[in-house]
């Protein structure tokens, strides 16, 4: 599957606030979001993995007894959530694409129009006036102009 999914970083800086506003209980929802529109192997990896980390970590949670905490469950919830923004931000959505290339950077995407026959392509001729004289015949009658002077025209 070559589906992409992009995202601006405004989108990736809400599923991240999602995230860490809810101490990690929620930060399985947008790898859930991502692995639903795109479907990847990987993407429903991820979002199995922070599942599997609620499921551990909330009863783990709520089985302490102490008053003080458990310094292990900490590190495991900051680490977890640093890695969910972390993918959320760099990671996950695939990066905007222009929608025209920029110049000098090949052809851009899609067929080109064919040149119409019997038209061709060059400079554009300007309307004729009279009968075209050339260089040396227009100089021979004084009437010698920019392009006629122009050595690198001669």
């Amino acid at each position: 599957m070559d589906k992409r999914l992009e995202a601006g970083w405004v989108q990736r800086i809400a599923w991240s606030v999602l995230a860490v506003g809810s101490l990690g209980l929620l930060v399985w929802v947008p790898f859930l979001y991502v692995a639903i529109r795109r479907g990847r192997g990987s993407d429903w990896g991820a979002f199995a993995a922070f599942l599997l980390y609620e499921v551990v970590t909330l009863p783990w949670a709520i089985t302490q007894k102490s008053d003080s905490g458990d310094p292990i469950l900490g590190v495991v919830a900051l680490v977890s959530i640093g890695m969910a923004v972390g993918m959320l931000l760099f990671a996950v959505f695939d990066r905007r694409q222009p929608k025209y290339r920029a110049v000098g950077q090949g052809p851009v995407p899609g067929r080109m129009p064919s040149p119409v026959p019997g038209r061709m392509r060059g400079p554009v001729q300007g309307p004729a006036q009279g009968p075209v004289q050339g260089p040396a015949q227009g100089l021979a009658q004084g009437q010698g102009g920019p392009v006629q002077d122009n050595p690198y025209l001669r």
